[in-house]
């Protein structure tokens, strides 16, 4: 009997929260809300460009040098080696996870830019 006393306090204890919670949330729904005002719509000013201003600005913008992918720095290390290369040496020269290495390799030996030379050891396609 205790413990069925003890749980239907906590069910009272739960639904007076509730109670209360849901009052709040009445006040909050029934106080007067101020109606919303439309916003005007800002005019956008438009400014006229003059030749001199696009002149000036073509001779200050500088083209970005394009940026190698991985794939192609490592097939460039590799065309480099006339021994040929392995997998290791590429990691330490480019920088790369073991994983990214080996699957460039793998994918380039498949497309055919590379040839298996020994056991682990790439060299360039000719």
């Amino acid at each position: 009997m205790a413990i069925l006393k003890r749980d239907l306090q906590a069910v009272k204890k739960d639904i007076v929260a509730l109670h209360k919670k849901m009052e709040k949330l009445l006040k909050a729904y029934e106080k007067p809300q101020k109606p919303k005002v439309a916003k005007r719509a800002k005019r956008k000013v438009v400014k006229v460009k003059t030749k001199r201003a696009v002149k000036a600005r073509k001779t200050t913008l500088k083209k970005k040098a394009p940026t190698m992918t991985a794939t192609e720095q490592i097939l460039k290390i590799v065309r480099r080696s006339r021994k040929g290369v392995d997998v290791p040496m590429l990691k330490t020269k480019t920088g790369f996870d073991d994983k990214k290495v080996r699957n460039i390799v793998f994918r380039a030996s498949k497309e055919g830019k590379i040839k298996k030379v020994g056991r682990g050891i790439y060299v360039g396609a000719k």
